[in-house]
């Protein structure tokens, strides 16, 4: 019998990967291409959507042959993307009207402030269970409006389509201008500020408060279901699932029950909990969202705590200060300290994200003396991101019905072992890391898969999850908290160096 695969595409920030995966989760070909990031003026970054769609026609074929397996062989594709992204394209010529404008770009951010100040949050959170930032796709349509002469009036006749990366990249693999399937899932329509929480449609409302008309909005979908077959790249192959990557992580880490939770540890951090199939207003600065929908079955919702600055912070200690060499080197530099001496660093570079939601605060160190050395700083720097994951873990908690009893963890940062024991410390729990590390595809591979019938049920994906690692809380209690106190103190000086 010839053996078949699940084919999952991570359309990320900085590249695109193309993984295959077998029935037991295993990863057997990868391939993957970076994609230029283009800074035009300050706070605005940018990609180029055709530059990403002909990555993925070269890395599509490439991870094929490297596990020497045919397009017959691919059972379903899964899409996993980038979320917030906005791209907007001509429905004629396929062609996209300026650069894809990423989730990480400010340029909105009077227009959010004015959101706030004239509307308040209430209206958002509930219709979308979100409150205005610069990090969703609606406010950056509107701007494109404001900005782009004519393209209002050209959305309003159906000449211009919306779509985040996965709505891109399936319309090109579908036909594109010649019949290609305008679609979106759930999970992604959750993080445009235009979608029904609670019925996942369009809501009118929210509609006609950015101005957006319906005819340039994709269909929206369940997360996992047989939406077409591909017609370039792998033609006739099912495509069968795609999710925003948090929400592919949480997939992919068999977060399956109410209470589980993961963190995906990267540049920044994104902290997913389970909260089962009603939504949760957050009371506690956490975003509302949809966590995943297969087919026909109620919808799952979580609460994610996006934390801005992490694995970015080692990367400043390392370039812009020069105190290590490679990223790796910061645990060998912490341990050779046995704690912070005292100094804490804050890395509000451009702002707090969960729980806080501070555009006004600035990045700042606390605690120096003549003490402190080079590797009391790399300890700060580590447990920054223990810290922010507490913060976060505990407005979960005050949110959710569900107290979380351990922590999922992937991400390139779970390497480091004394980061992963002080997450562990501080939020009193374990932590716990797969197998299988790329838990972003794996999970958009597994939603693919169970559309398809590949896989049978979300017990049998629970089955592939295996523990590589785990870290068990040591910390005397008296200490941990008076550490975090320590830590809330250095934030509140963080706050209100950027003034209007």
């Amino acid at each position: 019998m010839v053996e078949r695969y699940v084919l999952s595409i991570d359309q990320g920030t900085t590249s695109t990967r193309c993984i295959l995966f077998d029935h037991q989760g295993r990863l057997v070909s990868v391939a993957q291409r970076e994609h230029q990031q283009y800074f035009t003026q300050p706070g605005w970054v940018e990609h180029d959507a055709t530059e990403i769609w002909a990555n993925l026609g070269r890395i599509v074929p490439r991870a094929l042959e490297n596990a020497g397996v045919g397009p017959g062989q691919v059972a379903a594709i899964g899409i996993a993307n980038q979320r917030e992204t906005t791209v907007l394209w001509d429905r004629r010529t396929g062609v996209p009207i300026g650069n894809a404008i990423t989730w990480q770009d400010t340029r909105t951010d009077a227009l959010v402030d004015e959101l706030r100040r004239t509307t308040g949050d209430d209206f958002f959170l509930d219709r979308c269970g979100l409150s205005p930032t610069t990090y969703f796709s609606a406010p950056r349509i509107r701007w494109l409006f404001d900005h782009v002469d004519g393209l209002r009036e050209r959305a309003e006749r159906g000449e211009v389509l919306f779509g985040t990366v996965e709505s891109w990249l399936i319309w090109n693999l579908t036909g594109g201008p010649d019949g290609g399937l305008h679609i979106t899932d759930a999970t992604n329509a959750s993080r445009t500020m235009l979608m029904n929480i609670r019925t996942l449609s369009w809501d009118e409302e929210l509609l006609g408060y950015f101005g957006v008309p319906r005819a340039m909005l994709p269909e929206i979908r369940p997360s996992a279901e047989r939406y077409g077959v591909a017609r370039a790249l792998l033609p006739d192959v099912r495509i069968g699932a795609a999710l925003g990557d948090q929400q592919a992580a949480l997939f992919g880490q068999t977060c399956f029950a109410m209470g589980e939770a993961k963190c995906t540890y990267g540049t920044g951090s994104f902290l997913l909990m389970n909260t089962g199939t009603d939504p949760v207003r957050s009371r506690h600065g956490l975003l509302t969202t949809v966590g995943y929908k297969i087919g026909d079955e109620p919808t799952v919702y979580a609460l994610e705590g996006p934390i801005a600055v992490t694995g970015s912070l080692v990367q400043w200690f390392r370039d812009r200060l020069g105190l290590i060499h490679s990223a790796p080197e910061i645990e060998t530099l912490a341990r050779t300290v046995e704690d912070n001496g005292g100094c804490y660093i804050v890395p509000a570079f451009s702002g707090l994200f969960a729980p806080h939601w501070r555009s006004d605060a600035r990045g700042v160190v606390v605690g120096l003396t003549s003490y402190i050395t080079k590797g009391h700083l790399a300890r700060a720097v580590l447990e920054a991101t223990g810290w922010q994951t507490r913060e976060v873990i505990d407005a979960m908690n005050a949110d959710s019905p569900e107290p979380l009893k351990a922590l999922k963890v992937d991400g390139g940062m779970t390497a480091n072992n004394l980061l992963m024991q002080f997450v562990a410390d501080v939020l009193d729990v374990p932590v716990v890391r797969p197998m299988v590390s790329e838990t972003v595809s794996l999970g958009a591979a597994y939603a693919a898969g169970l559309a398809v019938g590949y896989w049978p049920d979300l017990e049998g994906l629970r089955r592939n999850w295996h523990r590589a690692g785990q870290w068990m809380p040591t910390m005397d209690p008296a200490r941990r908290e008076a550490e975090y106190e320590n830590w809330r103190r250095a934030v509140e000086r963080s706050l209100g160096w950027m003034r209007s």
